[in-house]
């Protein structure tokens, strides 16, 4: 029990393994392999189509790989029996491009539900903990409000919050900045890093915004969707600067010319 104990305090808190996304015989991904650092913030980038948010979805276990092996802080999320996967999943939140609220509850509550499902905490506890996340993301003063009320911002921040509500110290983010302006997704981007900064949070992103990935990530994997597989991984502007074409132009946002006009 220890040592089991010990080498999951010492693995990555993400491991992807050989892995194949699909859905029945069509394969999005093949042969895919990374690992996320515990406090990294992960990139994962690539054209429309190329399986970013089905690897996202295969990595929460919502959906199980056609093969290959998914490990959470060193267990297997793929091989584990029902009970135990549940639980490795509420050790991940997950934030999805819509923010995901639900339009009948106020902001406390949208945040709280995760405590009112899966805690015996009292009333008073749970609004309490709802309070200090809405705290973090900068959203205190906003608790009363429903979702219709809330900018896109407000919504990926209420997102976020509610992400975190079982503490959760491993954050899946699906396309933060999409549908912000630059100042909205840029005060987002800031606020990512603190949290990492402050909480150790390790962030893995999801997203086609090149000057978010250049401004919070460490490293990135790119999706490419030919090949079905992962054509580059590393820090964002090496990458830009020192890979293949092919690479070197989905970086640079250049445009495919004559013939040439398949995406990465």
């Amino acid at each position: 029990m220890g040592t089991e104990s010990s080498a999951s305090n010492l693995a990555p808190a993400i491991s992807v393994r050989n892995l194949r996304v699909g859905y029945g015989k069509r394969v999005l991904i093949e042969h895919a392999s990374f690992d996320v650092q515990r406090g990294e913030i992960m990139g994962i980038l690539g054209a429309s189509g190329s399986g970013k948010s089905s690897l996202m979805k295969n990595i929460i276990g919502l959906y199980r790989p056609m093969a290959g092996d998914i490990l959470i802080r060193g267990r297997s999320i793929v091989a584990a029996a029902e009970q135990d996967r549940a639980q490795l999943q509420r050790g991940l939140g997950v934030m999805y491009q819509s923010g995901a609220l639900f339009g009948s509850l106020t902001l406390l509550e949208n945040v709280r539900f995760p405590l009112d499902r899966f805690t015996d905490l009292t009333m008073a506890e749970k609004n309490l903990a709802a309070r200090m996340l809405l705290q973090l993301v900068e959203m205190g003063d906003a608790e009363s409000f429903m979702p219709g009320q809330l900018s896109g911002g407000m919504t990926k921040r209420a997102g976020i919050a509610r992400a975190m509500a079982l503490g959760s110290d491993i954050l899946l983010l699906d396309e933060p900045s999409a549908g912000l302006d630059p100042i909205t997704g840029a005060n987002l981007d800031q606020m990512i890093l603190s949290l990492r900064k402050n909480l150790g949070i390790t962030f893995v992103v999801v997203t086609h915004e090149l000057q978010s990935v250049f401004t919070i990530t460490d490293r990135v994997i790119l999706l490419d969707a030919l090949s079905h597989t992962i054509i580059a991984e590393g820090q964002a502007r090496a990458l830009r600067a020192h890979s293949s074409p092919r690479v070197q132009q989905f970086f640079n946002r250049q445009p495919s010319l004559g013939k040439d006009r398949t995406e990465v």
